[in-house]
């Protein structure tokens, strides 16, 4: 081996030996604890930097939902309290609401659901563009009526869908008890998908269909009913919004 290949070797093992004992000596460095730098963070300071802005935002919402809200009683709920008929039941937060009567020795419970308020269909593109454009439509509500009697312990459930006061009738359901045909468990949901629905209205006869329809109306399911309905999921929507908007500020700046 020629004296030069010698010394260009010991050159190169040299350098590989300070450059591992520099590494070894950084690395340390890095993982050895500073007590000059050492600090706290408190669970504020972590909070993002969008969450002020948030926050002003939430609470200018709910500052002029506030001051544009209703101070008395809507006329329409004035007037259905009024009329005694139909008990309501409204549970905040809830989506559904269920209204209540009795008719003769029967009790006639009826179900909906403010969601429905979203369930408007997409219209079809206008091919001409000069036309007039069409009103906004109105949403469809399913109506689901379930009709006891303390007689007999099946249960008769009717599903409608009702749109800007006209009612159409999807199925007439027989259920062998008001258990299952009334209950809002699991199990009787479980229950009831196993069971047959029923036909489908529009393919009975049609005088059977106009006897059901009138059946319905004397008991209150009819184009008033529709129309509260309406109204009533628009009233209940907002006040559920001006919650929400108190609720998610709250928690935003918590």
């Amino acid at each position: 081996m020629s004296a030069l290949r010698v010394a260009r070797q010991l050159a190169t093992c040299s350098r590989v030996r300070f450059t591992a004992a520099a590494l070894r000596t950084s690395r340390t460095t890095l993982l050895r604890p500073s007590s000059s730098r050492a600090f706290s963070v408190s669970p504020r300071s972590l909070a993002g930097a969008t969450s002020a802005g948030l926050a002003e935002k939430l609470d200018e919402e709910l500052k002029y939902e506030l001051e544009n809200k209703e101070e008395e009683l809507p006329a329409f709920l004035t007037e259905f309290y009024g009329d005694g008929v139909w008990e309501l039941k409204d549970t905040p937060g809830n989506e559904e609401v269920f209204l209540t009567r009795k008719f003769g020795d029967e009790t006639i419970r009826v179900m909906f659901s403010i969601d429905d308020l979203h369930n408007i269909e997409e219209e079809e593109e206008l091919e001409d563009e000069d036309q007039a454009e069409k009103p906004e439509p109105a949403p469809e509500f399913r109506l689901s009526v379930s009709i006891s009697k303390p007689t007999h312990p099946a249960a008769l459930s009717f599903d409608i869908y009702c749109s800007d006061g006209m009612l159409e009738t999807s199925n007439v359901s027989f259920f062998q008890t008001t258990k299952i045909g009334q209950e809002l468990s699991i199990e009787s949901d479980f229950a009831r998908r196993k069971l047959y629905p029923g036909p489908l209205f529009e393919m009975l006869d049609q005088g059977l269909q106009d006897n059901f329809t009138q059946f319905l109306q004397e008991r209150g399911i009819n184009e008033s009913l529709t129309l509260f309905v309406g109204e009533y999921s628009k009233h209940k929507e907002q006040n559920e919004y001006v919650q929400w908007l108190d609720n998610v500020g709250k928690f935003i700046k918590a």
